[in-house]
């Protein structure tokens, strides 16, 4: 019996996309920041409100960078900066918002004055979470995890897990 030869991992435009044995996730190279917009893109324009994504990753691994597709593709036209001294950015688009909320600089014990249980329940909105171990538990179950690491000066390794049915759906776009 013969063994048939490996199969190539698929590309993917951007980059290549290995799928984890696991429930849904994969790992992405992404090769500069272009490439990272549009993969947030891509991730942006499948999002509904109620959907919430996390970002982990060191400072200037490309997790605002990525907001800036993500926003883009789910229709928002104007700036989208780090909101790592205001806590959080809100965008407005199509009837729902995007809350981009960056816990970088937050204790455990100022979680409950932000108000994330709010963010979170808002029936119109989409979130996203920089620095989630923060939040800890506050963070919903279903949710799409994003994790950012230097590949080079310019490429990023972003692997993802989609921890339910509604993170799942927005991982389709990608894999």
């Amino acid at each position: 019996m013969r063994t048939p030869p490996p199969r190539p991992s698929p590309t993917r435009g951007e980059g290549e996309l290995r799928r984890f044995p696991a429930r849904g996730g994969g790992e992405l190279v992404t090769k500069s920041e272009d490439e990272t917009r549009k993969l947030g893109g891509k991730i942006g324009k499948a999002a509904k409100a109620g959907d919430v994504v996390t970002l982990e990753g060191p400072l200037g691994s490309g997790k605002t960078t990525f907001v800036q597709g993500f926003a883009r593709g789910a229709g928002f036209r104007g700036q989208v900066v780090s909101p790592s001294f205001a806590l959080t950015r809100r965008y407005l688009v199509r009837g729902k918002t995007i809350h981009h909320l960056d816990l970088y600089r937050l204790a455990g014990r100022d979680l409950p004055n932000l108000g994330l249980e709010e963010y979170f329940q808002d029936p119109k909105a989409i979130c996203i979470v920089e620095w989630p171990e923060v939040a800890g538990e506050e963070i919903p179950a279903d949710h799409l995890r994003v994790r950012f690491e230097h590949a080079s000066e310019t490429s990023r390794r972003l692997s993802f897990n989609a921890a339910g049915s509604r993170s799942e759906k927005m991982l389709r776009v990608i894999g």
